[in-house]
């Protein structure tokens, strides 16, 4: 046995603490951020449509990620980390989009929340962390796994978020009488 083999066999054998060893999302781990985010974008896309909702790609020149059922998104997808919160990053305000989307990756679920862009600039959400000192563009969120809700819970907050309401978020204006 050769020393890369025998360490290997220790490696193995060695028990983790890593809450992500035995997750079925252990390969996304391994990805680097912007892929990360396109799995996220392409997940979210496919996920709606089998529940019957509207969601399409933004291409790669336009200033939102998704649009769903008419509305723009801005998504941004972390993973749980060891201190229990997602860390959302590069989170821009003079993007042109109505919703923040966040998506999380735990070990063994799916997590999201949704915000309206003007309750993100209130601060409303929470903090918001400058990425870089001395500029006022780009945002980092942390958000804890109780603030977010099951992505089952996605598809009616959908719904009652932009159909119910419409897409800008205001009540539907009756249809005139005939």
């Amino acid at each position: 046995m050769n020393a890369v083999e025998l360490l290997a066999r220790i490696v193995d054998r060695w028990p983790s603490s890593d809450l992500w060893a035995r997750s079925p999302f252990l390969k996304y781990r391994q990805f680097g951020n912007t892929s990360r985010g396109d799995i996220g974008e392409r997940f979210l896309r496919l996920y709606l449509r089998l529940h019957g909702l509207r969601a399409d790609k933004a291409s790669r020149i336009a200033r939102t990620d998704l649009t769903i059922c008419g509305a723009r998104f801005e998504v941004k997808t972390a993973s749980l980390g060891r201190s229990g919160t997602f860390q959302f990053n590069h989170v821009r305000l003079d993007k042109d989009y109505r919703y923040l989307l966040c998506l999380g990756i735990c070990p063994q679920r799916i997590v999201f929340n949704a915000w309206r862009k003007g309750v993100i600039a209130e601060g409303e959400v929470g903090s918001m962390v400058r990425m870089a000192e001395g500029q006022a563009i780009t945002f980092k969120i942390t958000k804890k796994l109780d603030d977010m809700k099951p992505i089952e819970d996605l598809p009616s907050w959908v719904r009652n978020e932009l159909i119910d309401s419409g897409p800008d978020g205001e009540e539907p204006v009756p249809p005139a009488p005939s």
